[in-house]
This record gives structure tokens, C-alpha cells and sequence, in this order.
């Protein structure tokens, strides 16, 4: 008996280590099965913006009502190269490419056997038919058998960083004004009902990079800020583009909040014309440079950022953000009342009715309001009057009223841009571009750190656009989104996307799920 019972111990022993392997083996089984990515299901979206614009040609550079439009549009489009998280160029429908010694010729390889949408192949023709609508400097293109070849009239050093970013998509342009691309998506029919306008997006079976995990996509337009929270909460939606204001607030109810490196820039644009400026012109005169100089000095942008804006955004002295620029903390941000009086003071030669300063918010949202207050706060304590004017009081009436008075030298607009190009000297002519900066400060040859630094502090010392805060962008996550990997910049990757809790549907030939 004490035989038996001695031989059964040493078996148990022996046996121990295999028990214990096989149920860790069942367990790592259990474990991979669960977060191996899956095929199928309908990612929901959410966007506040009513409405969604597929055209890039027609995006209005540095608005931030074109941010959702990008988003979706680099679904269903592709570009000719990429940049990843860590500042490497990547192939895309470009497979390699050259230029000459003086960035001006450039010439691109064509990845062969890539289809379209309808199953047409992507041509170069294509290519530069797209490139012709949305490049700037009007490039001569010419498509070639396997490759396309730009020649463009001055240097351009940065082009494979705008080609990148921004709006440079390829596309066919239908007969009837459609947009055809070889992205992960195609667009599929919209519909509107009392909740909303929605857009479907379907997965592309054709697509050269392999399908998307999911099956649809639903973009759900014009969604309230707080609507966007509860449908967070009680799982209605996936992702949501969540407002600054309630990024805390989703974080404290323990909701998956992402957000991307500073993309928005809020800044005070100091519009018209000053007193004594040559007619035909709209060049900065001294009281116009002692009242901007006076009004930047006067700001509190420390505040704004971590009292008003609850640490969600941080304070700028620059045009361009840390991560674009590289050297945007040589910028200081001095914060000196008793200075910004006795720069407003050398400025009271001025008209006496230029005393008043006139804040006009053509930024949109509740956030704008609440930094035009404050600019109005910094203001007066610097003895610098100042009174927030409504937009709609000033625009163009669309019914067909009598059309607005322009602004006078001293009028001020609190105005939103939208970083959207990689290139740092893009990135500034587009600003001055979009916004109608006046400047007769040259832009530099080569898109080094050095020259656009010496660029960019040539446009803050004219005080036409003085910086405020730059905020994120912040998405909230739902709880079975899977592999969210946007890169810093707010370039969200939808095709990599997948569903937890759903059940895996037939994956495409060739493809293991």
C-alpha cells in the first residue's frame, strides 16, 4: 500500500511539469486568438464637422474644417511616397526616385500592376493629371512610360515632404467630377437622417497595399461635442474627433483618449492698413508695429494654456510648433504689462479713433470665445482697449445685404490654422498665403533649420500674425478599436484598424488573417 502510494507521488511529480506546460500552452493559445487581428465589422466615426469634402483641390489650406476631410480622403487615396513616425521616406505608388543637383527635375518611378478602384490600372498620366491640379509653382509634368517627371521652375529641395502630407493625393478625375483612388476604401452611398448625415466607406478588395481589416466604415457628420462623449460612453461610436475642452473630461471617466502633437494654432492677425502707408499698399507702419508689438507683449499665453485650456494645449511664440520646426523653443514668450504700456504709448499718435482695438473671432467654437477673452483681459491691463466684435456682424451676408465694411488698420481677428504640410518652408508659405500676410521678407532658398529660422523670426518681428497657443488633436477610442497607430501628426492609418470581439470573417485569398 505504502508501495502504491509512493509510486503514484513520483508519477505526480513527473507529470507536474507537463500539466503546468500544457495549461500555459492553452493559455498563450487563448491569448494570441485574442489579440490577433481579425477581419470584419463596421468601424463608426464620429466627426462635429456637418460636412465632409473628398476633393482635395478644393480644401482650403489651413482650415480646420478640412482636418475630417484628410482624414477620411487618405482612406481612399493614395500618395506617392510617405513619412514615417521616425523621418524616413517610404514608397508608395512611387516606388523610387531622383532629382538633379538643383532640386528641379524630379523624377519618379510608377509602382506597376497598381488598380484603381473600378478596376482600371493607375496610369502615370493619372499622376500627373492630380499633380497638375494640386502642386503650386506650376511645375511642368510629364508622364512617361513607368514614370513621371516634374521640372519645376526655382529649386525644390522639400518636395518629397510635401508630396508626403497636405494635400497631395493621387486621383482620377471622372466625367462627371467623381474622384477615383487606389487607397484601402472606396466610397460607398451616403445618407441623412435626423441624427445626421453618414458617409460609407467599403472595404477595396483591389487595393494594392491588402485589404483593411474591416468591412465598412460609417462616418457620422455634425455630431455635438457632448453627443460625441455619451456615444463614447455608452459604446454608439469607435472613434470620435473629441474637443480640447472635454479631452479631461473623457480621460477622468477612464475613456481611451489619443492625442497627436500640437496641429492647431490659435494666433491674434493684425489686418489693415496703417496710417501713412503708400497707397496701394497694405505695408506695416511704426503705430501699427508699436500696437502689435505692445498687444504680443501684453499676452499671457502661460495662462491661456494651463489655466483657461486645463494644460490641453501650450503656449507659442512661434508660427510653427516644436516638432515641425525644431527650434521653436529659441522663440521667447515674454509676458511684460508694464513693457506692452509703454509700447502702446509711443503708438497714441495714431487717429483717436484707432484707440480701440476691435477683436473679431473667426475661429470657430466655444474654445475661440474663451481665448478672445482672455486676449481681451491681457489686453486692457496693459491699457490697450480692446472689444470683441461678433463675426457674423461683420462678414458678408450670403442673403444678398449690403456687403460689410472692411476692417480699419486697428481691427484684429482671432483666427485657427491647421498645420497640414511636413515641410517647414511649405508650411510658412502657406500660412502667409492663406491668411494674406503682407510681407516683403524673402523666403529661403533651401529648407534648412537655419534659413527658415532666420525666415520665420523675420515675420514675427512685423507683428502681422502674433501666436497664442497650439493645441493636439484627440481622439476618443472605443473600447474594441485595435491597433490605432496614427503617427504624431495626426495622419490616422483606418486600413490598420481592426475590431475586437467580432468574429472573423473570410479573409481574402492570400491573406492570413
Amino acid at each position: 500500500m505504502n508501495k502504491r502510494r509512493a509510486m503514484g507521488r513520483t508519477l505526480t511529480k513527473l507529470a507536474l511539469p507537463f500539466f503546468i506546460a500544457a495549461l500555459t500552452l492553452g493559455f498563450a493559445e487563448r491569448l494570441f486568438a485574442a489579440t490577433q487581428p481579425t477581419y470584419g465589422g463596421t468601424l463608426l466615426v464620429e466627426f462635429r464637422s456637418p460636412t465632409l469634402m473628398l476633393d482635395p483641390a478644393k480644401w482650403k489650406t489651413g482650415s480646420p474644417e478640412s482636418s475630417d476631410s484628410m482624414q477620411i480622403a487618405a482612406a481612399i487615396f493614395d500618395r506617392l511616397v510617405t513619412l514615417n513616425r521616425y523621418g524616413r521616406l517610404q514608397p508608395a505608388l512611387a516606388t523610387d526616385w531622383s532629382h538633379d543637383e538643383q532640386y528641379r527635375r524630379w523624377q519618379f518611378s510608377v509602382r506597376p500592376g497598381v488598380l484603381l478602384s473600378d478596376g482600371s490600372p493607375l496610369t502615370s498620366g493619372d499622376i500627373a493629371d492630380a499633380l497638375r491640379e494640386l502642386l503650386p509653382g506650376k511645375p511642368t509634368i510629364t508622364p512617361a512610360p513607368a514614370r513621371v517627371v516634374l521640372q519645376f521652375p526655382t529649386a525644390v529641395p522639400d518636395l518629397l515632404e510635401q508630396l508626403a502630407s497636405s494635400r497631395y493625393f493621387i486621383f482620377r478625375r471622372n466625367a462627371n467630377a467623381t474622384l477615383t483612388g487606389t487607397g484601402p476604401f472606396v466610397v460607398g452611398k451616403s445618407s441623412t437622417t435626423a441624427s445626421g448625415t453618414t458617409f460609407k466607406l467599403l472595404a477595396n478588395e483591389r487595393c494594392w497595399a491588402g485589404r483593411p481589416f474591416v468591412d465598412e466604415i460609417d462616418v457620422l457628420l455634425g455630431v455635438p461635442a457632448l453627443r460625441q462623449l455619451f456615444d463614447l460612453q455608452l459604446g454608439k461610436t469607435d472613434v470620435a474627433d473629441l474637443s480640447p475642452e472635454l479631452a479631461h473630461r473623457a480621460v477622468r471617466d477612464n475613456l481611451r483618449v489619443w492625442s497627436s502633437a500640437p496641429v492647431y494654432l490659435y494666433a491674434l492677425q493684425i489686418t489693415g492698413s496703417a496710417p501713412g502707408a503708400k497707397a496701394g499698399t497694405d505695408r506695416p507702419a511704426t503705430a501699427k508695429l508699436n500696437s502689435g508689438e505692445a498687444l504680443s507683449r501684453a499676452l499671457d499665453r502661460a495662462t491661456m494654456a494651463n489655466v483657461l485650456l486645463q494644460k490641453q494645449a501650450e503656449p507659442a511664440a512661434s508660427f510653427l510648433p516644436q516638432w515641425l520646426s525644431g527650434y521653436a523653443f529659441v522663440f521667447g514668450m515674454e509676458n511684460d504689462v508694464d513693457r506692452a504700456r509703454e509700447t502702446n504709448v509711443r503708438s497714441s499718435s495714431a487717429p483717436s479713433g484707432a484707440q480701440l482695438l476691435r477683436l473679431r473671432v473667426d475661429a470657430g467654437g466655444d474654445l475661440a470665445k474663451l481665448i478672445a477673452e482672455r486676449v481681451a483681459i491681457n489686453a486692457r491691463q496693459a491699457g490697450i482697449p480692446m472689444q470683441i466684435q461678433a463675426r457674423a456682424a461683420v462678414r458678408d451676408d450670403a442673403g444678398g445685404a449690403a456687403p460689410a465694411k472692411p476692417l480699419e488698420w486697428e481691427g484684429v481677428r482671432l483666427v485657427a490654422w491647421r498645420y497640414s504640410s511636413l515641410s517647414r518652408r511649405a508650411e510658412l508659405s502657406n500660412m502667409i498665403s492663406g491668411l494674406q500676410l503682407q510681407t516683403e521678407t524673402a523666403e529661403p532658398a533651401a529648407e534648412s533649420a537655419e534659413q527658415t529660422y532666420e525666415y520665420e523670426r523675420a515675420l514675427l518681428s512685423e507683428y502681422q500674425l502674433i501666436p497664442l497657443v497650439v493645441l493636439p488633436q484627440y481622439v476618443g477610442l472605443s473600447a474594441r478599436v485595435r491597433d490605432w497607430l496614427p503617427e504624431r501628426w495626426d495622419a490616422w492609418h483606418l486600413a490598420d484598424v481592426w475590431l475586437d470581439g467580432k468574429k472573423n470573417s473570410a479573409a481574402p485569398a492570400g491573406v492570413q488573417p
